[in-house]
């Protein structure tokens, strides 16, 4: 649902000859099937960073990070916290799972207590504490207004316009 709307987004900014989509072999791994425009493809969380360095090598580029919740809130965590703090010039879409979907289910950062995954078969203990909450960390510690939201893939319209504002 989020690709779809990603390439509605850019389609309708009439950008896909000015786009670099940067994707991490976890959850976005196949997105490179779905669009007609430059992907690379990263290690696993290492996408922010990948885009910041494509940005500053192409800065007539819109550059693009889409990863899942493991590669942005986990492993990849320290870097999309710097490129926030610095204020880099891309665009990231973290897709929140609540778990690793692609690896079998396990628990992931953003976890909520009390659900079941295949590494938490009893439900994610309240000793683990709640879901790991990433927009609003990433808000604390962005500068100059960057545009950050928490958008629902129940709604694709309100997801469509915030991706492009993001963009």
């Amino acid at each position: 649902i989020v690709l779809k709307q990603l390439g509605y987004a850019i389609d309708e900014l009439t950008l896909d000859k000015r786009t670099t989509l940067g994707i991490d072999i976890g959850c976005s791994l196949l997105a490179w099937n779905f669009f007609n425009f430059d992907i690379i493809q990263t290690h696993h969380g290492r996408t922010t960073p990948t885009m910041v360095g494509y940005k500053m090598a192409n800065d007539k580029r819109i550059a693009i990070a889409y990863m899942g919740d493991g590669g942005g809130y986990a492993i990849g965590l320290q870097s999309l916290l710097h490129a926030a703090f610095r204020n880099d010039p891309i665009t990231v879409i973290l897709v929140n799972n609540e778990n690793y979907a692609m690896t079998g289910g396990q628990v992931a950062p953003t976890t909520e207590t009390g659900i079941v995954t295949t590494t938490t078969p009893k439900g994610k203990p309240s000793a683990f504490g709640p879901g790991f909450r990433g927009p609003e960390l990433v808000k604390n510690i962005s500068r100059d207004n960057a545009f950050i939201a928490r958008v629902s893939v129940s709604q694709p319209e309100i997801l469509k316009l915030n991706l492009k504002k993001a963009i």
